[in-house]
C-alpha cells in the first residue's frame, strides 16, 4: 500500500482528521478510561472518529475493535513509567511493526531543545527513512524543551512553530504539537508545511475546549490528536460528536456544545 493511500485513511475526504489518542499506556499512570473507551469504538466511529494512536498491545489484544477506524502505532514510550511527566523517550517499535498490525501509520516524539534533543531527533530520523521505504506515514510529536509545559517560552508559539519546523525536516509526513491558544498560531501551521494535528488541549470545561478546538482549526491545524479530553470525559461519545461537527462540519463551539448535550 503506498504512503498516500495510507494517508487518505489518517484523514477524511476533506484532508481533516478526528484522531483519538490511546496510547497513554506508554507515557503514564494516568490511563483511566482508555479501555473503556476502546470497548466504544463502534460508536466513536460512527459518530465522527477517523483516527487512533494505539500501542501495540492495543492492536493485539483489541483488534477486533480497530477493524473500522485507521490506527497508527506509537513507536515510541517513556523509560521512566511512574514519572508522569516524561522525562525522556526510547524507541520501542518500528515500521516493519506497524505493518505487522497493519497500522495506518506510525508516530514518536522529538524534543528540540531538550537535554535529549540529540537522541531523540537520531531517533525520528531513523524512523523517517523506515516510513519512506514501507510507504508508512509518519507522524513527528515535536514538543520543545520536553514533554510538559514546564516554561514561557515552551508554550510560545514561535517557538513550537520552530521545533514544528525541525519535526518535517527529519522526515515528518505529519506534525502533532501543542497550540499556544494565542493569535501566534498560525506560526505553527505555516512552519509546518505538511498537516497538522493539535494536540490535547486544556483541561477545562467542554465549551471552552471546544473553542481551543475551534482556534486550532482557525489557525490552520487539520484536525485534533486527544487523549484525556475524550477518555476522561463522562461522555466520550458525545465529546467525539462535538469534535467531529467543529472539524468536519464547521460547527461553532456552541452548536457543538449542543450536540455534546443532546448524546446520552
Amino acid at each position: 500500500m503506498s504512503k498516500q493511500r495510507r494517508l487518505s485513511k489518517i484523514f477524511a475526504q476533506d484532508g481533516k482528521s478526528v484522531t483519538l489518542a490511546l496510547d497513554g499506556y506508554f507515557f503514564s499512570t494516568k490511563t483511566a478510561g482508555i479501555d473503556e473507551t476502546i470497548k466504544r469504538m463502534p460508536e466513536l466511529v460512527a459518530n465522527g472518529l477517523d483516527c487512533a494512536l494505539i500501542t501495540y498491545g492495543m492492536a493485539r489484544n483489541y483488534a477486533d475493535a480497530f477493524n473500522d477506524v485507521s490506527i497508527v502505532l506509537r513507536v515510541d514510550s517513556t523509560v521512566s513509567i511512574y514519572e508522569n511527566g516524561v522525562p525522556d523517550t526510547q524507541q520501542v517499535f518500528g515500521a516493519e511493526d506497524a505493518l505487522k498490525i497493519d497500522a495506518d501509520g506510525m508516530v514518536c516524539m522529538t524534543f528540540p531543545g531538550a537535554f535529549n534533543e540529540e537522541k531523540t531527533h537520531a531517533m525520528a530520523a531513523r524512523l523517517a527513512k523506515e516510513a519512506e521505504l514501507w510507504g508508512m506515514p509518519f507522524i513527528v510529536e515535536s514538543l520543545p524543551y520536553g514533554y510538559a509545559v514546564s516554561s514561557p517560552e515552551s508554550n510560545e508559539a514561535k517557538v513550537i512553530a520552530d521545533a514544528a519546523r525541525i519535526g518535517v525536516e527529519l522526515g515528518a509526513d505529519i506534525i502533532k504539537t501543542r497550540f499556544s491558544g494565542t493569535p501566534d498560531d498560525y506560526l505553527i501551521v505555516e512552519a509546518s508545511i505538511v498537516p497538522v494535528l493539535a494536540l490535547g488541549g486544556p483541561k477545562t470545561d467542554t465549551l471552552n475546549y471546544f473553542k481551543f478546538v475551534e482556534h486550532c482549526m482557525n489557525m490552520g491545524a487539520k484536525g485534533v490528536a486527544v487523549g484525556r479530553n475524550i477518555t476522561q470525559d463522562p461522555k466520550p461519545v458525545a465529546m467525539v460528536a462535538g469534535l467531529n461537527a467543529i472539524i468536519h462540519q464547521g460547527a461553532s463551539p456552541e452548536e457543538a456544545f449542543a450536540i455534546y448535550n443532546t448524546q446520552k
